[in-house]
């Protein structure tokens, strides 16, 4: 039975709980997929990338389960996809033989990937400080997913053997095609969600 002088008792969850811990454990994994690309093994980063990409639907399952959101995983859960999925486009926009790859990933592509999460990040910490909402739309889950799909078939599809230009005659045809569909997807969906976003800030400062 508590007094008048027990410590009053809040429902903040531990600042390590179980999510804040598997959104850490994503950014450490970064830095060891971002070293497997730069030594060219791609079989391994592309499992890496997979198991990286999927602990952020974990963290965010037990946070909500178990009523653990905190502020710190509402900083950290986003900069660990933004640094996963930014950084493994970074990695391998610079290997050459992606470059080889007819209507494949393209340096400008990657400026517009990271130049729209840099713009909606500083749009949510614009809105969120006014007292706001500024929660993920169906667009940009979306684009999320095919920015995945996209990083991770352009590792497997380095794992073939590639010519100085075209598609390698080792490649299988279904690779190429899902690597070009899900990297062009992920582009338009990209400023697609970009300008909803800057629509639903223009609308809310507004208001």
């Amino acid at each position: 039975m508590s007094t008048d002088s027990d410590p009053p008792q809040t429902n903040r969850s531990p600042v390590l709980n179980l999510p804040n811990q598997l959104t850490s454990l994503r950014l450490l994994l970064s830095i060891v997929l971002f070293g497997m690309i730069a030594w060219e093994f791609y079989l391994a980063s592309m499992i890496l990338f997979i198991v990286a990409a999927s602990t952020d639907w974990l963290d965010g399952y037990f946070a909500r389960k178990y009523g653990q959101v905190t502020t710190l995983g509402r900083i950290l859960d986003p900069l660990a996809d933004k640094v996963i999925v930014c950084g493994t486009f970074v990695f391998l926009v610079a290997v050459p033989e992606m470059g080889t790859v007819p209507m494949g990933l393209r340096a400008w592509m990657v400026v517009v990937i990271v130049g729209r999460e840099l713009l909606v990040t500083a749009l949510r910490s614009f809105i969120e400080e006014r007292g706001s909402d500024f929660s993920a739309k169906l667009s940009g889950k979306l684009k999320m997913v095919f920015q995945c799909i996209a990083a991770g078939t352009a590792l497997f599809y380095l794992t073939y053997p590639s010519p100085a230009a075209g598609v390698s005659p080792d490649v299988p045809w279904w690779c190429w095609g899902l690597l070009v569909v899900s990297t062009w997807t992920a582009v338009v969906l990209t400023v697609y969600s970009g300008i909803g976003y800057v629509i639903a800030a223009v609308r809310l400062v507004r208001q």
